[in-house]
Formats: structure tokens, sequence, C-alpha cells
């Protein structure tokens, strides 16, 4: 696909989920290496706290699916997930790669010249709601003047809270589906960004956001074709495991 022969986004539309996660482990620091290597400008991750208030990025409440080890987020320390090893399940290659803290990605965002979707994950195991979006305000006060940075949560409460600390931030609402009051729920954060599944879109739905001025992004495509007729209905942005497919 290029962008001379089908509609789609701009580059700057284009975001890599949990890093270029298609070709390297997911949330670790050789996924967004691998994103700017296939020269998108956006990553989207994850972030939790660890027992410890440490902040990490990842995408589970363990470390079952991810790493070489186990256990709840919210048993373990920097000290221990430091010693684990989260690329060998991907592949060998990344045998020794480490799960990441957000100071450490956004350090490495602010040398690669990415912007970051940060998608703030609310687990049973966190103590406060304020606790945990002031340790993301905390992070994300530490980057680089290129680093441009948007939030999203599947918790409106995160959104608010965030929002509150960062009115400045774009704060994006993530729904599976929209719901049909989701105008209001935007007004309430307040918001003017919807991330939703790509298989939930529909040209009605483009037509309205449009008209309400509400951006919309899709997660999580792999395949440029199933998007093909809603860039022109209005669709802002797609967040995809593999950048390059949407990047020409």
């Amino acid at each position: 696909m290029t962008s001379s022969h089908i509609t789609g986004p701009s580059r700057d539309e284009v975001q890599a989920h949990r890093g270029a996660s298609a070709i390297a482990p997911e949330n670790t620091l050789a996924a967004f290496r691998a994103a700017a290597e296939q020269g998108a400008k956006w990553v989207e991750l994850d972030v939790a706290l660890l027992g410890d208030d440490t902040l990490v990025v990842i995408h589970d409440d363990s470390v079952d699916r991810t790493t070489s080890g186990t256990g709840n987020l919210g048993a373990l320390t920097r000290a221990e997930v430091d010693r684990l090893d989260a690329g060998s399940w991907f592949g060998s290659q990344f045998a020794g790669e480490k799960l990441p803290t957000l100071d450490e990605v956004i350090a490495e965002l602010g040398q690669l010249g990415l912007s970051a979707n940060v998608e703030i994950k609310q687990h049973p195991h966190h103590k406060s709601l304020d606790q945990l979006v002031e340790a993301v305000q905390h992070a994300i006060g530490k980057r680089a003047a290129g680093t441009n940075i948007m939030i999203s949560s599947f918790d409106p409460d995160c959104l608010r809270a965030m929002h509150a600390l960062e009115p400045d931030l774009e704060m994006a609402m993530l729904w599976g589906r929209p719901p049909e009051d989701w105008e209001a729920q935007l007004a309430a954060i307040p918001a003017k960004t919807i991330h939703m599944h790509f298989k939930a879109l529909s040209i009605g739905l483009l037509e309205e956001t449009t008209k309400k001025g509400t951006k919309v992004r899709a997660w999580t495509c792999n395949d440029p074709v199933q998007l093909v007729s809603f860039w022109d209905a209005g669709l802002t942005g797609v967040i995809t495991d593999n950048p390059k497919l949407f990047l020409g």
C-alpha cells in the first residue's frame, strides 16, 4: 500500500501498538526502537505501578505472559523485575530485554524522536488513582522537547484525573464500541478523542464524530485494506502492531 494509491492516515497518525509489537517484544525498548526504524512518529504504550510504586511499561497486571518470571505487579519491586527477561518469549534474538520503567522509555523516546500515547491501566493492586496519575505526570514531565504526549484509558476517572493535572494534553477515551451517549461521556472528562476497536467503525459514527469535532483512531488494525472506506469518512488515525503497513 502506498498513499498514492489508497487514501490513508498521515505519518503523524500512525501509532505503533506497544511499539512495533509485530516484530519485537511488546512494550520494550526494542519495540520502540523498531517503531522508529519503521518510520513511525508515535508509539502507544501501557503503564502500571509495581508494589514499590515504580511505574513500569507493561500491559498486563502480572509479568507471567511477557517475561521469564511470574507474579502480580503489586507483589513485585523494581529490583525483582530488573532480573527478568522480557524478550526471550518473543524470540531468542531479544534475550535479556528488560521490562522498562516509564522514566527509561521517556528518555529513549527523546533519543529516538518519538512521541507517545500513554495508556493508563487501572489495576486492583494500585493504592489510589491520585498516586497513579501523579506518577505518570512526574515521568512525562521529564520528556524531551520534541516528545509529544497524549493520554488514553478505558477508565474515564483516569482521564478526568489526568486532565486536571495536565489540561493541555490530548485525552482519548478507549472503547471497544462507543456507547450511544459517547458525546456526553467525553464532555464529562472532558475529552475530544475516541480510540475504538477497528471492527466497530461505521461511516455513520464517523460522520457524527467529524461533525462534532471529535477525533477517532482505530485500534488494533494490521490490515490497511480493512480501513480503506473509513479515511474519507473522517477516521483520524490507526494504532497498529506493524506501523510500516500504513507508512507506505
